[in-house]
């Protein structure tokens, strides 16, 4: 039963977020073209060793925001039955299971380098701040979750030694702070009064102060893509103008989400939101999909990694 609540309280549903050190697999590059290597097994193998990692960390991570907060977590409707909040779980054994993996997993992470390693612990880090401090000091606690994001891209790369460019690293902070301003204003509509008890840098929000920062990072994140498609690198690096195209698909994208939280008042859980709402998963699947397709007409050239 202990080890059903650790697990739970772990939040394995929510490691999803950590695929995004797999974007370096496809997208990385070795002297400016993409690198082959999608299909070696060898770096197959560390990608998953370093998506295992950050599963680990953010696990830990997760058990000490539910210590920190356990006692706001009571006052909530949804995340009181948590596994800590709900007593399944003792603080003393859930502190001490964030410690056995965040050790754990620092000590694996050095398997795949010291620069992996290296951004291993600045995750592990800047959550740590967040969880004590930074969670409570307004806007840079929105920022501090999107830097974790950025973090995981640039690993993923260091894992298998690969470039990440920067146009990916700006569209995924950009991105991952539209996605938690809509988390605060979810949280702060729908617990009305109640929200400052639940996590107190709420009382510095308001719905229209979060609205016009939506809009601003939301027009930011379209044409920072827009750009990024456009750019003379990824140009050359592809060998096609036609990634343009895709923007469609994140126009709509975009759009279903502030659907999604403005009218079904969802946003709570981006997460669920992406694992659960067909036409937002469609509209993925198609962008991935035309996004193949224009690569893989394109003639793009390719090197072997490490050349």
């Amino acid at each position: 039963m202990k080890a059903r609540a650790l697990l739970a309280a772990m939040r394995p549903h929510q490691w999803t977020k950590n695929l995004v050190v797999l974007a370096a697999w496809p997208l990385g590059t070795v002297e400016g073209r993409l690198s082959k290597h999608l299909f070696d097994p060898q770096t197959a193998w560390h990608v998953l060793l370093a998506f295992a990692v950050f599963c680990g960390l953010s696990g830990a991570v997760y058990l000490l925001n539910d210590v920190t907060d356990v006692e706001r977590d009571r006052l909530h409707p949804r995340k009181r039955f948590r596994p800590i909040a709900s007593g399944q779980l003792s603080i003393r054994a859930a502190l001490a299971a964030a410690f056995v993996l965040s050790l754990g997993c620092l000590a694996f992470s050095t398997t795949l380098g010291t620069g992996f390693a290296g951004a291993a612990l600045t995750y592990l880090a800047l959550n740590l701040l967040y969880s004590f401090w930074l969670k409570d000091v307004l806007i840079i606690d929105a920022i501090s979750v999107s830097l974790g994001f950025v973090i995981r891209a640039v690993a993923g790369g260091l894992a298998i030694q690969v470039h990440i460019g920067d146009w990916l690293l700006i569209c995924t902070i950009l991105l991952a702070l539209f996605m938690t301003l809509c988390k605060r204003r979810h949280e702060l509509t729908s617990l009305s009064e109640g929200a400052a008890n639940h996590r107190r840098i709420l009382s510095e929000y308001s719905p229209y102060l979060l609205d016009q920062m939506i809009a601003v990072v939301t027009a930011s994140c379209v044409t920072a893509y827009a750009f990024a498609t456009t750019a003379q690198d990824t140009v050359e690096k592809y060998h096609t103008h036609r990634l343009v195209w895709t923007l469609p698909f994140v126009l709509y994208g975009i759009f279903r989400y502030l659907y999604l939280v403005h009218r079904k008042e969802q946003g709570g859980s981006p997460t669920d939101i992406l694992l659960t709402d067909r036409p937002l998963l469609l509209d993925l699947f198609l962008w991935g999909l035309a996004i193949v397709a224009i690569v893989s007409t394109s003639g793009v050239g390719v090197v072997q990694k490490g050349l």
